[in-house]
């Protein structure tokens, strides 16, 4: 999703929505190809609070594929025009969320500069449940590494670890920029976003952990939904099942977003054998990754 970078101030009422909001919100109609939603949002909500719920009332209609303008309607002019940059809501208003014409090309490019990682419920309850869990560890540790060697940013949920226990210990958290606790299955919580704010130029995040068909699908359609590139490691995810891991790997791939391996992203991130930090990399790569049962699966 993209928004326009004219920063101007709020725009004023643009009129045609119903009273009736609950108190502290503000009535909002959000309007989406020919459909046109009244619904509401706090006082003062900006962007991204419009985003989602654009993604809640429409998310089943909007092509992922595709960057999207969100444009307000003003009077003054008697049409939409772009949302303002640091717009907020401070009374009833009228929005629309428009496609860009231009269909949006994945190219996989991943940079160090440009790249975090998110590693996603590797907990010690699902050690018995999932399939080639040690193996999934022992390439997410391998990931890990990589990522304190160049440099990346590392942001680890952990789902009900009151329930379902830590991350495993054989995962070494040394230096992550966020461990957060969390009950919804997306890693895409308020707390994550605030954090890739303060990570200037972020374009890809390289997704791992469990389960691929749950916790992982909807963390990259999420983000994949705010115009980030996701890159999801097949040797390092996998589910209570083959079935749905497999199954998950596939939709996400039919959707754009890239489904790679742990050897390809961290020698990518390095690109040259005269990187400074080749050699260490090369050192994490010199054991082929297991297989973890996806080569019998292809």
């Amino acid at each position: 999703m993209a928004a326009t970078e004219a920063a101007v101030p709020a725009l004023p009422n643009s009129g045609g929505v119903g009273a009736g909001a609950p108190s502290g919100t503000v009535p909002v109609l959000f309007c989406f190809s020919v459909f046109a939603r009244p619904s509401s949002v706090p006082h003062g909500a900006g962007y991204e609070l419009l985003i989602q719920k654009f993604l809640s009332l429409y998310g089943d209609q909007l092509d992922m594929h595709r960057k999207f303008v969100v444009q307000l309607f003003a009077e003054e002019w008697g049409q939409y025009v772009d949302l303002p940059k640091g717009f907020a809501v401070s009374e009833r208003c009228k929005v629309r969320l428009v496609p860009l014409q231009i269909q949006l090309t994945t190219l996989g490019n991943l940079t160090p500069s440009s790249t975090v990682f998110f590693c996603c419920d590797m907990q010690e309850r699902f050690r018995p449940a999932i399939k080639y869990f040690g193996d999934i560890i022992s390439v997410g540790q391998r990931l890990l590494q990589g990522a304190r060697i160049l440099g990346i940013p590392v942001i680890v949920t952990e789902q009900y670890p009151k329930g379902l226990g830590s991350t495993v210990q054989e995962i070494d958290l040394t230096g992550v920029k966020l461990v957060l606790p969390k009950t919804k299955f997306s890693m895409v919580l308020p707390e994550v976003e605030a954090a890739l704010a303060e990570i200037p130029g972020v374009r890809s995040v390289v997704l791992f952990g469990v389960e691929t068909h749950v916790c992982i699908q909807q963390t990259a359609l999420e983000l994949v939904g705010r115009g980030i590139e996701v890159h999801i490691v097949a040797d390092a995810t996998s589910s209570r099942s083959m079935m749905d891991r497999m199954f998950a790997l596939e939709r996400l791939a039919r959707t754009g977003i890239i489904v790679t391996t742990s050897e390809a992203v961290l020698l990518q991130l390095v690109a040259d054998k005269d990187h400074p930090k080749f050699k260490e990399i090369q050192n994490l790569i010199k054991a082929s990754a297991p297989e973890s049962g996806l080569l019998s699966k292809v």
